[in-house]
């Protein structure tokens, strides 16, 4: 079974996921970026596609491949700055999974906090005041403390596993 993994990282924790995954598919998978993405992806029996979460999606240029992947095995995987049980990453995964061009559901999904981009943080403090659900608070501050210190090797071990699993029920 011909596969790929391609992933769109900021901070480096997509990539991070999108290598561990790479360890479970069989020698000679590729691993790219998404801007070095084959423009044509039908010669795959099964993408792994890998983004990090902006405003409740995929990211831009995540979203450009998401549109164009028109293979029937997807198996997508994603980082964020939140915990992946959250209802926030639940609805990140929906609108990117909505994005694929002939409506598949994908064979298997992953989600993993990661550390987010201080600039970020910085950005949105100035941007929204304290009591906004993306102002200043001491919880928020504690969440990206804790969220520095993903992925780690308990998520890329989850990662692993998931495709393996995804692979395994391809049979």
């Amino acid at each position: 079974m011909k596969s790929i993994v391609i992933y769109s990282s900021r901070t480096g924790n997509t990539k991070q996921v999108a290598e561990a995954i790479l360890t479970a598919l069989p020698e000679g998978t590729a691993c790219v970026p998404v801007n070095e993405a084959p423009a044509d992806l039908t010669a795959y029996d099964i993408v792994f596609m890998g983004f990090w979460a902006d405003q409740g999606n995929a990211d831009k240029a995540a979203q450009a491949v998401l549109k164009r992947i028109d293979t029937d095995k997807v198996a997508l995987f994603a980082t964020l700055g939140v915990p992946p049980m959250l209802p926030h990453a639940k609805e990140t995964m929906v609108a990117a999974t909505g994005l694929l061009p002939k409506g598949q559901t994908p064979v298997g999904t992953f989600m993993c906090q990661g550390k987010v981009d201080p600039k970020v943080i910085e950005m949105m403090y100035k941007m929204f005041p304290e009591g906004h659900p993306h102002g200043r608070s001491a919880e928020r501050d504690e969440r990206h403390r804790l969220g520095a210190t993903h992925p780690d090797e308990n998520d890329l071990a989850n990662a692993v596993a998931f495709a393996k699993e995804v692979m395994a029920n391809l049979g």
